[in-house]
């Protein structure tokens, strides 16, 4: 029984225990705890950290090898019944497979159906994910004729369809041009007041932007977890001109 005044949630969206994840033979993902609410959480990280492989088990895809994890209050394991977690579960991985021929309605209509939301909800719902990903202009063109950053924003609309209530999101401001990367940014804060948002980024400047929290990973471990604020504090004294205090705080917790 939970105390009078303990304002934890019943349930967290992403809740782990020494969370292991192998990718192939080797073990991307060591000993991780985590326990995630409602907002937007960055994964940063060198090439090898972990990062893509931490967001394929959040997302169900690959299974854990060793430690638990729970979505939404329910287990995930080898075997187990994961279709409950993926209807309330969006995910936008780093690369990802599309009908060519598809308008930008058609594939994140397709994507609705897949997620099992009932039919007669299916048109609005993806018309609400286009709008928000300022694709309205784009809803009937072919995904052929699109951009690589248009393309990340229909992926991006995809995870978005049905208003699930846990995002995972691999790199999603990827391919896009600037000016288009500041409304993506909006967006996220956005989602975050009432989602469990889980990005992984190279981008320092959208951790700044958008994240209310951040966890550093190195060689599959956590290696800072805290407020980009709380990273900033890491930097070492002085302004080199050329670095952000956010890109020397996160040099920092890497040595």
């Amino acid at each position: 029984m939970r105390a009078i005044g303990d304002d934890r949630p019943a349930a967290w969206p992403i809740r782990a225990e020494g969370l292991s994840v192998r990718a192939g033979r080797r073990l991307a993902v060591d000993g991780v705890d985590l326990d995630l609410g409602p907002g937007v959480h960055g994964v940063l990280g060198p090439n090898g950290a972990g990062k893509t492989t931490l967001l394929r088990a959040l997302a169900t895809v690959t299974p854990p090898a060793a430690g638990t994890l729970e979505l939404t209050g329910q287990p995930v394991h080898a075997g187990g019944d994961l279709r409950e977690i993926r209807r309330r579960l969006g995910y936008l991985p780093q690369t990802f497979g599309y009908y060519r021929r598809f308008t930008v309605r058609e594939f994140v209509e397709y994507l609705a159906w897949l997620k099992e939301l009932p039919a007669h909800d299916i048109p609005a719902a993806a018309q609400r994910a286009i709008d928000q990903c300022g694709l309205t202009d784009r809803a009937d063109e072919k995904l052929r004729t699109l951009s690589g950053g248009m393309i990340r924003r229909v992926g991006l609309a995809q995870a978005l369809v049905g208003d699930p209530g846990l995002l995972i999101l691999d790199e999603p401001t990827s391919g896009v041009d600037p000016g288009n990367r500041q409304e993506l940014r909006t967006l996220l804060r956005g989602l975050g007041r009432t989602a469990c948002v889980v990005i992984a980024t190279h981008v320092i400047e959208d951790v700044a932007a958008a994240c209310t929290g951040l966890i550093v990973l190195r060689e599959g471990r956590v290696a800072f977890r805290g407020t980009p604020a709380e990273l900033a504090a890491r930097a070492e004294p002085g302004d080199d001109g050329m670095t952000s205090t956010y890109e020397r705080g996160y040099a920092e917790v890497l040595r």
